[in-house]
């Protein structure tokens, strides 16, 4: 059932009444209203306007100057009677134009961001009032405070350490819209050579040699680059049963890049660099090389996104190498039926909050207004748009119509959902797989995202909070880390660097403060266990 403009204004004035004589009854002065609540500045009056500052996707930003243009925002606003002014920093300045907003003494109504990016985390942004946590407020949102109810994890994954929730977060409900990344091969060089699709380091090794001296391009040259990733690709350190970062056994977090395995990870890449199986310029790509390495006819196996990946590549080659075909393959193991552990793998709730700011005088009405979000008609419409114009219901199933999925203006298929709806972006709701089914079509991308999502990431972090008090620490010895690993990594895949000098290496992050870091770290996970 659809809510009406006047239906909505007056359940919102309703419930702000409630709230306010609620609060009236419990005897708050306004010396008792708990931190960063600002009740005593709501208004009663229906929200109108609400002034919404939001980066924009580069796909989006190709096309349109505003997100106020995208079918199912307009529709929101048609539904609600509520008018969105957006406020977009430039492509690329995304996290220093935050920073300059922050620090200045007038802020949008809402700012959707990755909140424990803010310098000391999300609960230091609350401290410093900058934003207000919705626990005061979620009987004003009984769809969003269901779902919470109704998911423990995603109220904790939603939270700081204290509980405060930071804002409305967007969600991937299921494992499919979770995972969305992983190793592909190009299954006609495979066909070609008779050989299988390979499933542990061993197989890739013995694929990867193929690819390099057999010609499967066809071309008379050997110009084959058998696999193209960058340094310390989750996807094949995982195989040796560590990531690039930090995981947990039973609790006890670890850091991957100084541990035994990641030796072994090292020395199987300086082996493929070495005998030219590995790209030569794997620390070198930018995405116009990469691009054209794989337009090229050239790459036999990458690591790649289902959509922006696989399906772009797919349509780029199908009237230029019409037999060009990527397969997914499972996350490779160093043993013969071992399940994978590491995947790339999203949290439910992705990190992105819709977060109310200080300067909102209407946070009731704005916390109403973002519940219709997560409704079953703000879903729909995030999701697939304006039923007519972006989706038709086909038995009971919301499908996209040729104005997205054969755009008359030419726009590619990531570029027009984009143009219509939210669901290939982020934002406050949740997402539907309905919308993946249709935008990664292919049966091997349909086939990859089972496949990816074969590995347990039973040891993958939570996403857990420094603490505020650790957080320039933290930032310090991680940023000094981080460049020394990276380049340490590459020149071990390179041979600049001997493996005889792990233990070296592995001394001087010591040295750099690697064990207080990995402490901040677990006292993290143990908050967050807490939470």
């Amino acid at each position: 059932m659809q809510m009406s403009r006047k239906i909505f204004n007056k359940l919102v004035t309703v419930i702000t009444c409630l709230g306010l004589a609620a609060t009236a009854m419990a005897g708050c002065s306004s010396k008792e209203i708990p931190e960063g609540s600002t009740e005593s500045t709501a208004s009663t009056q229906p929200l109108s306007n609400l002034s919404y500052w939001k980066q924009m996707h580069h796909d989006a930003a190709a096309i349109m100057k505003s997100y106020g243009e995208i079918t199912a925002i307009q529709e929101i606003e048609n539904k609600t009677g509520v008018k969105i002014e957006y406020q977009h920093p430039a492509q690329g300045q995304a996290g220093e134009q935050f920073n300059l907003m922050m620090a200045s003494k007038s802020l949008p109504d809402v700012v959707e961001y990755t909140w424990n990016n803010y310098p000391g985390g999300a609960q230091k942004a609350i401290k410093d009032g900058k934003i207000i946590p919705l626990n005061d407020y979620l009987d004003h949102a009984p769809n969003f405070k269901k779902l919470l109810d109704e998911n423990p994890e995603w109220r904790r994954q939603a939270s700081t350490d204290d509980g405060d929730i930071i804002g409305f977060p967007f969600i991937r409900p299921v494992r499919k819209l979770q995972t969305h990344s992983g190793p592909v091969v190009r299954k006609d060089w495979l066909d070609k050579l008779d050989l299988p699709i390979p499933r542990t380091i061993d197989e890739w090794y013995t694929v990867l040699k193929a690819f390099k001296e057999q010609d499967p391009n066809g071309n008379g040259k050997a110009d084959e680059i058998p696999i193209m990733m960058g340094a310390g690709e989750l996807a094949f350190t995982g195989a040796f049963g560590i990531p690039n970062g930090y995981y947990h056994e039973g609790n006890t977090v670890k850091y991957g890049p100084i541990q035994p395995e990641f030796k072994q990870y090292l020395e199987t890449m300086n082996l493929w660099y070495e005998e030219g199986l590995l790209d030569k310029d794997f620390a070198a790509n930018d995405s116009k090389m990469y691009d054209a390495k794989i337009t090229g006819n050239q790459v036999g196996a990458a690591v790649m996104a289902v959509g922006g990946g696989m399906g772009r590549f797919m349509d780029l080659m199908e009237s230029k190498e019409p037999q060009f075909k990527l397969v997914a393959t499972p996350y490779p193991t160093l043993q013969s039926g071992d399940k994978p552990i590491f995947g790339q793998m999203d949290n439910q709730i992705v990190g992105i909050f819709t977060a109310i700011t200080e300067s909102n005088k209407h946070i009731a009405e704005t916390v109403k207004f973002f519940d219709y979000f997560y409704s079953e008609e703000g879903r729909m419409i995030m999701n697939f748009g304006k039923e007519g114009t972006s989706y038709t219901m086909d038995d009971g199933y919301p499908k996209y119509m040729d104005s997205v999925m054969n755009n008359p203006e030419g726009l590619p298929l990531a570029q027009s959902l984009k143009k219509h709806v939210l669901s290939a972006d982020a934002g406050p709701f949740l997402q539907d797989v309905r919308y993946i089914e249709q935008y990664a079509a292919r049966p091997e991308q349909q086939e990859a995202l089972t496949v990816w999502a074969e590995p347990s990431n039973e040891k993958r972090m939570p996403p857990i909070t420094i603490a505020r008090e650790n957080n320039s620490r933290y930032a310090s010895i991680m940023n000094d880390i981080d460049t020394y690993k990276n380049e340490m990594i590459v020149k071990f895949i390179m041979g600049a660097e001997s493996l005889d000098t792990f233990d070296e290496y592995v001394a001087t992050m010591k040295s750099m403060g690697i064990d207080e870091a990995i402490q901040m770290q677990q006292s993290g996970l143990e908050r967050y266990n807490n939470r």
